[in-house]
């Protein structure tokens, strides 16, 4: 555990992984995006992340990232779960590496750990996460994608 609180558990990661990048990067966004609240994330297997979508979503396929919120009043924001295969997979379409995607995943499921959601809110967390990738020097994001 960070002195912050954060915790990165790389159970499944792709070969020759910056893993010293995306521990800056979880702190990074815990310093300007979460206001210094930590959370966990987990970088594992399309495997896990289907059990995971099924057990807790009841959507019984593999997704890119998940977001688990903490329950009220916890100091921790909560826990991300992102597929290192996934990841792997969209870096090598998009032309960047896999430790900048991942980067996109994690700050997507965090706007959702910060309560944001696309899928109701009138294009607002899209605006959101377009302002803190220009921020971050991040390509475009998961929303920008699909819409397109």
């Amino acid at each position: 555990m960070s002195p912050d609180g954060s915790i990165f558990l790389f159970r499944s990661a792709p070969r020759g992984l910056d893993r010293k990048r995306l521990r800056s990067f979880q702190h990074t966004l815990i310093s300007l995006v979460t206001a210094g609240r930590s959370f966990t994330c987990l970088l594992t297997s399309d495997a896990e992340l289907r059990r995971l979508n099924a057990t807790f979503l009841r959507r019984d396929y593999p997704t890119d990232v998940l977001s688990f919120p903490s329950v009220e009043g916890e100091e921790s924001l909560g826990e991300l779960a992102v597929s290192a295969p996934r990841a792997k997979m969209q870096a090598t379409e998009l032309g960047h590496p896999v430790e900048t995607e991942v980067e996109i995943l994690m700050l997507h499921g965090v706007l959702h750990l910060l309560g944001h959601d696309h899928e109701a809110d009138r294009g607002g967390m899209r605006r959101l996460e377009s302002r803190w990738r220009q921020k971050l020097g991040l390509p475009a994001g998961l929303i920008e994608r699909t819409r397109r």
